[in-house]
């Protein structure tokens, strides 16, 4: 594909980009004397940047979201017919693009039933543990209002979803952070000997991460504990799969101490793994999923937290008392753009039947990444479910130490070279960012596959050569 010449001078653009954008994640002090790139145009599993170079992107739009890929026609038709007959109205009413992705929504969540919209990530999270922390003062006489979360684990970027971050890089200098928000160690079977648990394997390894959490619940006192927050597979803390056993000991322990389940799919969600959402591989029950990226493949901004009618129905318990129901509004949850791009996203994702390409992609690119850990010794893990997974570079196999963080990064410039987009754990755990990870579009084929591979396959043979 060539970029048209009406847009191939975009000198003007990037002078504008440098003279007034901030960047996300991004240190500017090199826009000084070199240009940021700038993505012009997006097809299928393909972008090109402004100097007109093909790229294979290998992480959905950077941070796991465009799930259908990019150019989507039908989306972006759905999208302006729904905006030039109602661009938005604030969730004090409904809206028909609303109602009908909510139904479609739950269809595909049993034992979950009501939809609260939102516009990001971040919010969607903070909205259970508002809720949690009101049901604590409606039926526990304000007791129950902690919060757990996981070592690893990301809910956002704002103060409250910081407070329930595990990625200590992410939050330093952010804080003082919100109160109540107490850690739980993470499940990383490749580092257990960091959790004191190096003797342990399998599902013996599981049911005991998981016991950590029970005894982070004993010492807090599990009168005190409302819930706990968990992804269902950590992503930018290392792409980690929970073991086997650790999920089924996790509910268990959620009931035994009535403690509600929260699980953030924002970047499992809607495909992501083989499933409708990650937590579906596992056969447990959330009273809380939050989603946001996949949703609409980035094509409008929309999040959702889902929940259960028996959350629900404690706040519309008592009609009288004006303190009693969820006194809560996300602005932009009114626009109507977003589930009318998640509907048509939806049928996408069920008539190209994606959820099997993501799994059959998923094994191609699991037994790709294990031949390349093969072949280079800097490999010490390769982890992950469906079309997403990760790599650990490591300086020893034996001691697992991680590699210099500058070389990790170095392997994603090589593969940015090699025509393939992919990331690495970023400004995330100290010392620990050296996981390349991997995200393709759900419509990934064998050859993009082989091909995303084949580029990481070079880079690490220059870098590590």
């Amino acid at each position: 594909m060539n970029i048209t010449p009406s847009i191939n001078d975009l000198s003007h653009v990037v002078e504008a980009d440098k003279a007034n954008v901030w960047h996300h994640l991004i240190q500017h002090k090199p826009f000084e004397t070199g240009d940021p790139r700038i993505i012009v145009e997006g097809r299928g599993m393909r972008v090109w940047d402004q100097g007109g170079k093909e790229y294979i992107d290998a992480v959905s739009g950077g941070v796991w979201t465009v799930n259908v890929g990019y150019g989507r026609e039908t989306i972006a038709d759905a999208v302006r017919e729904q905006l030039v007959k109602l661009c938005y109205f604030a969730q004090t009413a409904g809206s028909i693009p609303g109602a009908l992705f909510a139904e479609k929504l739950v269809e595909k969540m049993p034992g979950l039933s009501r939809v609260y919209y939102t516009n990001s990530g971040s919010e969607a999270n903070e909205k259970v543990f508002k809720m949690v922390r009101q049901i604590a003062h409606k039926r526990y006489g304000g007791k129950k209002t902690k919060i757990l979360y996981r070592d690893r684990d990301y809910h956002g970027s704002t103060l409250a979803a910081m407070s329930a971050g595990g990625q200590d890089e992410r939050n330093a200098q952010y804080g003082p952070f919100a109160p109540e928000f107490v850690r739980v160690p993470h499940c990383l079977e490749y580092r257990k000997h960091e959790l004191g648990l190096e003797h342990l394997s399998g599902a013996e390894f599981g049911r005991a991460a998981a016991d950590a959490i029970e005894e982070v619940i004993l010492r807090e006192g599990p009168e005190t504990v409302g819930l706990l927050c968990l992804e269902p597979i950590t992503a930018g803390g290392g792409v980690i799969t929970p073991p086997d056993g650790y999920w089924e000991r996790v509910q268990e322990i959620c009931t035994k101490y009535e403690i509600l389940l929260h699980i953030d799919e924002v970047v499992c969600g809607v495909g992501r793994t083989g499933t409708w959402f990650g937590y579906q591989h596992y056969g447990i029950k959330p009273d809380f999923v939050t989603m946001a990226k996949g949703v609409a493949s980035g094509y409008a901004a929309i999040a959702c937290m889902v929940t259960t009618e028996d959350v629900f129905s404690l706040f519309k318990d008592d009609a009288s008392d004006p303190m009693s129901y969820f006194r809560d509004i996300s602005t932009f949850g009114g626009c109507t753009a977003g589930p009318a791009a998640a509907l048509e996203n939806m049928r996408i994702v069920e008539e190209e039947n994606l959820l099997d390409n993501c799994t059959a992609m998923g094994e191609r690119l699991t037994a790709n990444l294990q031949a390349l850990m093969a072949k280079h010794n800097v490999i010490g893990d390769v982890r992950g479910k469906g079309l997403f997974q990760g790599c650990e570079l490591v300086a020893d196999r034996d001691t697992k130490e991680p590699v210099a963080e500058k070389l990790a990064q170095k392997v994603v410039a090589e593969c940015g070279a090699e025509g393939v987009i992919i990331g690495v754990t970023n400004r995330s755990i100290p010392g620990r960012n050296n996981t390349l990870c991997f995200s393709p579009a759900l419509i990934a084929t064998a050859q993009d596959i082989d091909d995303i591979t084949g580029a990481v396959d070079t880079a690490l043979t220059r870098v590590f050569s």
